[in-house]
Order: structure tokens, then C-alpha cells, then sequence
């Protein structure tokens, strides 16, 4: 039998591919804990029906734009937790994807600092905040084996940030610092896998594919359910040689 996590922590889980993988984890019989983390929990009516029936689902207030918030986030994220377990699963899924004022003809400074703040910055405060629960985590796991059973980072990414895959430019989509953001993420993956090797904790980028959300479009080839299905399968397949990679949401290995 594969391994589970018992605790998984999902940022941007209010909607779209957030929301699709707390339902995906919530499927999974031993996972104890899933922190579905939202700007507005209060507003996102679903994920407060999924909480409501299921008690595993701890609805955490988050905007990954704010220190003071991440540190509350995890505040709360310590009550919740079983005494001495870590978290296993940090997924840094929140992300923007602006096209005004990211074109060569319109270049917006703000815009700019908008996609790394959101897609780059925020996840190293993120990573840095919960960095000590997945380093518990993984000296508690009595396994020796790396995976989301013991502790791991999974970066949502995207292909549109890889350099070597890059024959459009910016005419697939409209947004140069989209791609500029999600190669720093990719960076920010492989450099993490490294330090935190000693510490047996595997670091992935995740992309989701196209998928139909509000920031895919509904032209996308995947619906929220068959990308966040697939990526709970891939998650559950990773391993210690796959710390550092660039995948696809079906464990395809993509070019950094």
C-alpha cells in the first residue's frame, strides 16, 4: 500500500486547482489534516462545505502577499496539528497571471513586481515559515524513503517557465513576466532540493497542465478534476530521485 500524508497544507485553495486538490487529498482515507489556505475563507462557499462535512479540512485564513499573515497562518496551523507531527506537505499553489501591462509593447514595472511578489517571493516566505513543521515531519517518519508520506515542498509551476521549451515567446500567452516569475520558481525548486537534502525533504515543481480555471480559460484542454486527480497520483509516486525535477502534472519529467 502507497504511503500517505497525514498532513497536507494547500495555498489558494478557495477555487480552481486549490480547491480540486482539497478534494483530492480529502479522498484519501489516512490523510488527518488538510489546511486549505485562502485569502477569503469566509467568502469561498464550497470550501466551507467541504469543511463543514468533513472534519479533516481546516479552513486557514492566508494571503501569501503578507508576512504578518503567513506567521498567523501558521500560528494556527501549530493549534491544529497532532502534537510532534510536522507537516508532510507544503503545496505552493497560490499564483497570478496578469497579461496588462506585461507585453514588450506595455512592460508595467508593477506588473512585473506583482508576478514575482505572488509567484517567487511568497513562496520562499511560505517555505520559510513552515520550513521547521516539515523538518519535524521527516525526523519523526519512521520510513526512510522520501516522499509526500515524509515531508515535500511541491511548487505549482508551469511549463511557460521553462527556458529550453520556449519556442513562442510571448505569443501564447501575453505575458512575459508569467514566464520570467515561473523559471525563478523553478530555480527557487532546484536550489531548495539541494539544502534541504540533508533534511531528506523532496522539493518538485508541479505544472498543472492547461486547465479550465479562471486563469487557464475555458478554451483548456483538462478540467479541474482530471489535472488535480493525476497530480494527488504523481504526488503519491514521488520519490528521492525526483527532488529537484520540473514535472508534469502526470510525472512526465519537463525541461528546466
Amino acid at each position: 500500500m502507497t504511503p500517505v500524508p497525514l498532513s497536507v497544507l494547500i495555498t489558494g485553495a478557495n477555487r480552481g486547482i486549490g480547491l480540486g486538490l482539497v478534494k483530492q487529498w480529502a479522498s484519501l482515507a489516512g490523510v488527518k489534516h488538510i489546511f486549505a489556505c485562502a485569502r477569503k475563507p469566509d467568502a469561498a462557499e464550497e470550501l466551507k462545505d467541504l469543511s463543514r462535512n468533513d472534519a479533516r479540512i481546516h479552513c486557514v485564513k492566508l494571503d501569501v502577499n503578507s508576512d504578518k499573515s503567513i506567521l498567523d497562518a501558521k500560528k494556527q496551523v501549530d493549534l491544529l496539528l497532532d502534537e510532534g507531527t510536522g507537516l508532510n506537505v507544503l503545496i505552493n499553489n497560490a499564483g497570478c497571471m496578469i497579461a496588462e501591462g506585461g507585453t514588450l509593447e506595455n512592460a508595467d514595472r508593477s506588473v512585473y513586481l506583482q508576478h514575482f511578489d505572488t509567484n517567487v517571493i511568497s513562496v520562499a516566505k511560505m517555505i520559510e515559515a513552515f520550513l521547521p513543521l516539515l523538518k519535524m515531519a521527516s525526523k519523526e517518519c519512521i520510513s526512510d524513503e522520501w516522499g509526500v508520506h515524509r515531508a515535500a515542498i511541491i511548487n505549482i509551476s508551469s511549463e511557460l517557465g521553462s527556458i529550453e521549451s520556449n519556442n513562442t515567446g510571448s505569443k501564447l500567452i501575453r505575458s512575459i513576466p508569467y514566464r520570467l516569475s515561473k523559471a525563478a520558481l523553478n530555480q527557487l525548486t532546484k536550489t531548495l532540493s539541494v539544502d534541504l537534502a540533508e533534511d531528506s525533504i523532496l522539493v518538485v515543481s508541479v505544472c498543472p497542465g492547461w486547465v479550465r480555471t479562471d486563469m487557464g480559460g475555458p478554451e483548456a484542454s483538462l478540467t479541474v478534476e482530471q489535472s488535480t486527480k493525476t497530480q494527488i497520483q504523481t504526488a503519491l509516486s514521488l520519490r528521492k530521485e525526483h527532488s529537484g525535477l520540473l514535472l508534469s502534472y502526470d510525472g512526465t519529467k519537463l525541461a528546466y
